[in-house]
């Protein structure tokens, strides 16, 4: 078993589990943490719709935080997973923790979450601004990208905002990392589901599966401060841990952090969710032999 292109990567063997990625970027942000996971796991890291590489959105198509994850959910009946450990970075985090409301996770690792600010705190709107400014620079800077990223405190410059490392992620990546931003055509609709409320978490206290809040330290999209209270209070049960060091992507800057906390909880959580997992499964299969 195995696949890697640019929808999705999935390879190795054993508990289930999904990662996602973040706005704007694809699967390739897991690089560096793949190899440890996929030689313990059956792991899937898939690029989400409307971001480079990933399922095309339709026209008039909603995109949503719950319409996000029906897309989501679609990707794990066709790759055969009915549950899974679930662990998700910044947008992907508020999808993990969307899908657990669903009955889907037998575990959860949320990595600095997004989708947690309070309504009328201001806070969506700077996050649109955040990445509005980002995406201008970028498009600005597209023709010489190349010889920016060769430089590695360039790169680190270049990637202060969501990286503190940014020097370790290798210039090819880095390239990546930003023309894949540009090529992500659900922009828009995120920024419109920001402003109208629908890339809110809520129900929080309907996540039932055993949840880690992991948050980085240095965090600049999604600061601490602002952004961690309602996982801490809303969610039952949370475990919340603050990853020292390390910026909003984490996996670049601390890989061995990240795969140590990853295979902790998953491994405290072994086999959870197990008899549900199937129990998707033989209902969709069904489902398709019926179709």
């Amino acid at each position: 078993m195995g696949e890697v292109s640019s929808a999705r990567y999935r390879a190795g063997d054993g508990e289930p589990v999904l990662l996602l990625h973040g706005f704007t970027a694809t699967w390739r942000c897991w690089l560096p943490v793949l190899p440890e996971l996929a030689a313990r796991y059956d792991v899937l890291a898939p690029t989400l719709t409307g971001h480079d590489g990933g399922p095309e959105i339709l026209p008039g198509q909603a995109h949503d935080l719950p319409a996000a994850a029906d897309h989501v959910e679609a990707e794990l009946e066709a790759q055969g997973f009915g549950t899974a450990h679930m662990v998700g970075n910044s947008m992907g985090g508020a999808l993990v923790l969307e899908l657990a409301k669903r009955g889907r996770a037998r575990s959860v690792v949320a990595l600095s979450p997004g989708g947690g600010w309070h309504p009328g705190d201001g806070e969506g709107e700077r996050i649109e601004r955040f990445f509005r400014r980002q995406l201008k620079v970028t498009r600005m800077s597209e023709p010489r990208l190349d010889a920016i990223m060769r430089r590695p405190m360039v790169r680190r410059a270049a990637l202060r905002d969501i990286m503190r490392r940014g020097e370790q992620l290798p210039p090819s990546e880095a390239v990546a990392l930003a023309r894949s931003s540009l090529r992500c055509t659900v922009v828009d609709d995120v920024f419109q589901a920001i402003r109208s409320g629908g890339a809110l978490l809520r129900d929080l206290d309907q996540v039932r599966a055993p949840t880690l809040v992991a948050w980085a330290q240095y965090d600049r999209v999604l600061p601490i401060e602002r952004h961690a209270q309602r996982f801490r209070t809303e969610i039952p049960g949370v475990t919340f841990r603050v990853l020292p060091g390390v910026g909003h992507v984490p996996m670049s800057d601390d890989p061995r952090l990240v795969v140590d906390t990853i295979v902790d909880w998953v491994e405290r959580h072994r086999g959870a969710g197990e008899d549900a997992g199937e129990a998707k499964a033989a209902v969709a299969a069904r489902g398709a032999v019926a179709a």
